[in-house]
């Protein structure tokens, strides 16, 4: 079993330090093996530079932003290790990842013991070292946007593997301050940046994000991270979507219904127009056969009526008035209908025309 685990938050929000935390625990207390990619280290630093002309024809792949490129490219590094992995196949670089960027992905896998030293036909390629138990695979990263996590959920989805995020929450302002402690620090308007952007898991409007949790992060330390209450509920939700891996075909019922109440929202308000046109240009033909002011008001007042039993007909569900002969049983519900509601309102015209 192999699980993907997506480790977000601000830059210096702790993520690295409770990745390591992870890194040393799980296979102590859970008996799983775990491997962290931390996209610091996998992406080269001059990917988030000044961009440079390139030489050669340019290609849609080539005209996005290195940083995003870099990111692409370690994602189908880590599909070609799965690919391997389940399959029992020889790893092979994907056709669109750069050698460098192939390299460092396989030099992190061989310092975590991914990969066995062997090489396969002597063509390069290495053949992946068995390990016990389920395998953790931890991606340490911003992640400050859904859409970032999301393209890692499509992964597990692809192969049904275990998903879920670790989001830390920690206070700009300490974020701010850990990065200056930093060998290496980010621009602060960096930071402050992504802390305007940074968008935090949805529970409530994405079904994909239901194994999320979410962690304060105020101290930080190693000390804070290895908590035992801490590791024990981070396995818990682990454990969880170890047990519920995301099937390939799956379909998220919250935006199924929000599909369908838009297609059925978009349906009544399309009926509602064609009646109105109906009923506007049954009250001309009424007009022009001199009926009578008086009667033009019961009139209008008897076809709105119909129309308000249309509508919530078709709010129901249900067959409203269906003429058969008059209808054609193949069309969509709400043209089905308006045909039926131009049928009775030509009835009712020709009642006050025909006095």
């Amino acid at each position: 079993r192999v699980g993907l685990c997506v480790l977000c938050g601000l830059p210096a929000a702790g993520k690295s330090t409770l990745a390591r935390a992870l890194h040393g625990q799980l296979p102590q207390r859970a008996g799983w093996a775990c491997a962290l990619l931390s996209y610091d280290e996998l992406i080269p630093p001059e990917a988030f530079g000044p961009c440079a002309p390139e030489a050669g024809p340019e290609e849609p792949f080539s005209l996005l932003p290195r940083w995003k490129r870099s990111r692409r490219e370690l994602l189908q590094c880590l599909e070609s290790f799965l690919l391997a992995l389940l399959t029992g196949e020889p790893l092979s670089r994907p056709a669109a990842a750069t050698q460098p960027a192939w390299e460092r992905f396989l030099a992190c896998c061989r310092q975590q013991g991914l990969l066995s030293a062997e090489s396969h036909a002597g063509a390069g390629y290495r053949t992946l070292a068995a390990t016990p138990g389920p395998l953790y695979l931890i991606l340490d990263d911003n992640f400050y946007y859904q859409s970032m996590r999301y393209e890692v959920y499509q992964l597990a989805r692809k192969y049904s593997l275990s998903f879920c995020q670790l989001f830390l929450e920690c206070p700009l302002e300490c974020c701010l301050q850990r990065n200056l402690l930093r060998s290496q620090p980010l621009p602060e308007q960096t930071i402050c940046l992504m802390a305007r952007k940074i968008e935090m898991p949805d529970l409530k409007k994405n079904a994909w994000e239901q194994n999320s949790l979410l962690l304060q992060s105020a101290g930080g330390t190693s000390e804070d991270h290895s908590a035992t209450g801490l590791i024990e509920q981070i396995i818990s939700l682990l454990a969880t979507a170890l047990a519920n891996p995301v099937k390939q075909n799956e379909e998220h019922t919250e935006n199924k219904e929000a599909d369908r109440a838009t297609c059925a929202a978009s349906a009544i308000h399309q009926a509602d127009q064609t009646c109105r046109r109906i009923i506007s240009q049954a009250m001309k033909d009424a007009k022009d056969k001199n009926v009578l002011p008086r009667e033009m008001k019961s009139l209008a007042e008897e076809l709105n009526r119909l129309k308000a039993e249309l509508l919530e007909a078709l709010r129901q569900g249900n067959n409203w008035k269906a003429q058969a002969g008059l209808e054609n049983q193949q069309s969509a519900p709400a043209a089905r209908v308006t045909s039926s509601f131009q049928h009775e309102a030509t009835n009712v015209v020709n009642k006050y025309i025909f006095k």
